[in-house]
């Protein structure tokens, strides 16, 4: 057993991995909120790894005129001891914003070495994001943080949209998240307000065209899609639906949730298929028993390219807290 390879070691030669990141991401502006979802990611978590990620919010949660004081509060938060899993992210103020900086300052000053990416909303354009992005790695080295910082972008406004390939191409760009009410409100009424909410989000051609871009601009370059709230918060059907269908039709991977409500709902119809893992499972031991050399399965040839797609899918399985086969689960996240 010793001497078998890491998938990791042979599939992704010359190649980035494809980033592996929980299906939720769970916005929180107040301290208070954010305590409350440290204790559910706590509560939730499978084999000391959390099923869902929390995004610290300082452009909508912080009070007017208090921006200095709710940043530092985030970072607080940060590297307090109940951030156990250190998949704590944060969403700054726009570039347009005069506080953007002295946010971005605070947090990575004081809370670099542990947050878990950084939020960038409201970009208009490529050069936009690049600003934010310069002035993060300015912050890093000066603060002597070598750990790359992830940057999650939101696409909200048709500027950003067209220019979205330039964008997941920037350099540390790990999401792509659709931010589909500012979206909406962008166009000046001529995108009813249905389209903000189920059927409407997944019927209007605007939208869905915008939902479309933004997948395939995150999955050509490498990238996670993240998909917009759902703003139902008490039936977790509804909830449950709009995620399956952002996940099956549109190809996102990971979604909003505003709610605690909302988390689980959004994780388990972000997952893969049961019996997919088990073929994944299977399929991979085979192959890492061959050496990572071309195999015969059920009468089928799998060679380098199938094993990336199964070993994606075993990945995003246990990203999301589902049992894995004994075996592969003790070969592959021992």
């Amino acid at each position: 057993m010793n001497n078998l390879i890491p998938p990791s070691d042979v599939l992704y030669a010359g190649n980035r991995p494809f980033p592996m990141l929980a299906a939720c991401e769970h916005f929180a502006g107040s301290e208070k909120l954010l305590n409350k979802a440290l204790q559910i990611q706590a509560e939730l978590a499978v084999d000391g790894r959390a099923v869902f990620d929390i995004t610290a919010d300082c452009e909508d949660g912080a009070p007017a005129g208090k921006e200095h004081e709710h940043a530092a509060m985030i970072a607080a938060v940060i590297l307090s001891g109940t951030n156990r899993f250190d998949r704590i992210g944060v969403r700054i103020h726009d570039v347009r914003h005069p506080i953007w900086r002295d946010e971005l300052e605070i947090v990575i000053s004081q809370a670099g070495q542990r947050v878990a990416y950084i939020v960038l909303p409201k970009p208009e354009s490529a050069r936009d994001v690049a600003t934010q992005i310069a002035a993060l790695d300015e912050l890093r080295n000066r603060c002597g943080i070598a750990r790359e910082i992830p940057v999650h972008v939101l696409i909200e406004t048709p500027g950003a949209l067209h220019e979205a390939w330039e964008i997941a191409r920037l350099p540390h760009v790990e999401v792509l998240d659709f931010g589909l009410m500012d979206f909406v409100s962008a166009h000046h009424g001529a995108i009813p307000a249905a389209a903000m909410r189920s059927p409407g989000q997944f019927s209007h051609a605007l939208v869905v065209r915008a939902k479309c871009a933004i997948a395939a601009a995150a999955l050509g370059n490498g990238v996670v899609p993240s998909h917009n709230v759902t703003t139902e918060i008490r039936d977790a059907d509804v909830v449950r639906e709009d995620a399956r269908r952002a996940r099956q039709e549109l190809g996102f991977l990971r979604m909003w949730s505003i709610h605690p409500n909302q988390i689980m709902p959004i994780v388990e119809a972000m997952r893969p298929d049961f019996a997919e893992v088990d073929e994944a499972a299977a399929l991979l031991i085979a192959a890492q028993d061959a050496a990572w050399g071309p195999i015969q399965q059920e009468g089928k040839l799998h060679d380098r390219a199938s094993y990336r797609y199964y070993w994606e899918l075993l990945q995003r399985a246990q990203a999301t807290g589902m049992n894995i086969p004994a075996e592969a689960s003790r070969r592959f996240f021992s």
